[in-house]
């Protein structure tokens, strides 16, 4: 289905829990949030609904997200449901890495096929900062697990934040050159209350790739690897990985967004940063069926903005962790 835009809607991400083992700076605040009771989150045959509701107006691709979505309990049934969807044709998840290794095969047995790992440092204390105590091993070991286990591709989302990890970022890079990882430098986009963090510690993608060409080598345009994401993607020579660069401030890519979100509590949201929501659970608890809940989707995408306004700053009450990342 096409928006009012000509955009064509073919991925939906669902977060499928508000809950979170770490707590990333700039996902929720230090003092953490409130998080809602558990009969306000969808049940596991609501999001399968929703997800049949969703292929009759032409999503094809999901990316299970949170919070951390590997604390969602019956997730890996989720999956099994989604995938045996037949117009599904992918199914993706992003997480911190930290639960990986123990579900790792139960994961990819259910039908996952792609993973994104969140690594916005290669040093241990800084980890622990930014992660609010987190074991930077740990999501080290859910990474190689993703590789042994031929998820593919691998991406690792990097926030780049200056005065944080801005001196990392050719490290980072070099992360390609030997393993088929595909590095993700996302700018720090203003989400939250703390607008005076995300302007203070702004860096631009391309003061990164000028980086990283300086010391590295020139970056060459790379065919992206597999799924709907918005990065562009580079080569270092020789490389086996791919380097790639979201630029959701500097130069937004709204005119070729594809995707819905669906909130852990059920309200669809068309744009990260608009404030239409379309509520789905209510209906699903009322008995509406599945053509009914196509409707509403249906109506979600009439609603969808032409482009993000991020720079006037924040308007919701909520964090990233509370509407899905």
């Amino acid at each position: 289905m096409r928006d009012n835009f000509q955009r064509e809607l073919n991925y939906l991400r669902i977060s499928v829990i508000d809950r979170c083992n770490l707590r990333c700076a700039y996902c929720m605040p230090p003092g953490g949030v409130v998080f809602v009771p558990h009969k306000e989150i969808l049940r596991i045959e609501e999001i399968e609904t929703i997800v049949q509701a969703a292929t009759a107006i032409g999503v094809r691709k999901i990316r299970l997200t949170g919070g951390e979505p590997l604390l969602r309990r019956g997730l890996e049934g989720l999956i099994r449901r989604i995938n045996s969807i037949s117009d599904i044709t992918d199914i993706a998840i992003t997480t911190n890495g930290l639960l990986f290794p123990s579900k790792a095969e139960v994961l990819k047995d259910a039908g996952v096929r792609r993973v994104n790992i969140s690594l916005d440092t290669l040093r241990s204390d800084r980890y622990r900062e930014i992660t609010g105590g987190g074991d930077l091993s740990k999501a080290w070991e859910g990474i190689n697990t993703a590789l042994e286990y031929g998820f593919h591709p691998v991406k690792l989302n990097t926030v780049i934040m200056g005065g944080f990890n801005h001196d990392e970022v050719v490290d980072i890079a070099r992360l390609s050159l030997e393993q088929p990882l595909h590095i993700r430098f996302i700018e720090l986009m203003p989400v939250g209350k703390d607008l005076d963090y995300s302007v203070s510690r702004f860096v631009t993608a391309q003061t990164v790739m000028e980086q990283i060409s300086a010391q590295l080598g020139e970056l060459k345009p790379a065919q992206k690897p597999e799924g709907s994401g918005p990065a562009k993607y580079y080569r270092l020579p020789d490389a086996v990985g791919t380097i790639g660069f979201i630029t959701s401030m500097s130069e937004h890519f709204c005119h070729e967004c594809n995707r819905l979100r669906l909130t852990s509590t059920g309200f669809l949201r068309p744009c990260l940063y608009g404030s239409n929501e379309v509520d789905l659970k209510t209906p699903l608890r009322q008995g509406v069926d599945v053509d009914g809940i196509a409707d509403l989707i249906k109506v979600a995408v009439r609603q969808k903005i032409d482009r993000h306004h991020m720079h006037d700053g924040w308007s919701d009450q909520r964090m990233m962790s509370q509407i899905g990342g």
